[in-house]
């Protein structure tokens, strides 16, 4: 039986990923958040680099199981595969993405894959243009291209919702009030503030 959770949250270049992560990080005791920014490679030799890496990332993750450790990832896998699928790699990942997929959904954890959107698609103007905003190696972002994950994401979480009915898949849309999108994943991941 499962006794910690691993919380994965993926969306669009300024969805507001990494408020929401550092929101729960420090609202969930005993979580370890990771914050991964895959490689700015994006040719056969990059998939070679993220192979590796993400399969090295879940032999890690399996052996934490039942450690009473949650883990909480900003960006993993997944969007390895949704920027090949965008066609931001030079190669694709499917093969990849659908093995460690099916890992992580076999491991003894209460797993949560949380998509962020923004109904408001305007906002992601706004959000991409904020003084701070990290910029991308290899991909231009701008409003377009993130409308255009958002889109693969919400998909993509589709699929995954379909495929693995252990996998608790929510898509949060993050462009409402912060307090009610806080409120909301206090509610879902079911914890009492400290």
């Amino acid at each position: 039986m499962a006794n910690s959770k691993i919380i994965i949250v993926e969306g669009a270049q300024g969805a507001g990923k990494t408020t929401i992560t550092d929101y729960i990080r420090h609202a969930i005791p005993y979580t370890n958040l990771y914050r991964l920014s895959g490689t700015a490679d994006s040719t056969p030799t990059g998939r070679a680099k993220s192979e590796k890496m993400y399969i090295d990332l879940v032999d890690y993750i399996e052996k934490l199981q039942n450690m009473s450790i949650n883990l909480l990832f900003d960006r993993t896998f997944f969007t390895e595969e949704i920027y090949c699928r965008l066609g931001f790699k030079e190669y694709t990942f499917n093969d990849i993405y659908e093995k460690l997929l099916n890992r992580l959904a076999n491991m003894d954890f209460e797993i949560y894959y949380i998509t962020l959107y923004l109904s408001d698609e305007n906002e992601f103007e706004k959000r991409l243009n904020r003084e701070g905003k990290a910029k991308n190696a290899y991909a231009k972002f701008n409003k377009q291209s993130s409308i255009n994950q958002q889109n693969a994401y919400l998909k993509m979480a589709d699929e995954i919702a379909e495929k693995y009915p252990q996998i608790n898949v929510v898509k949060l849309d993050n462009c409402r009030d912060e307090k009610v999108v806080k409120e909301e994943i206090k509610n879902m991941l079911e914890w009492q503030e400290k």
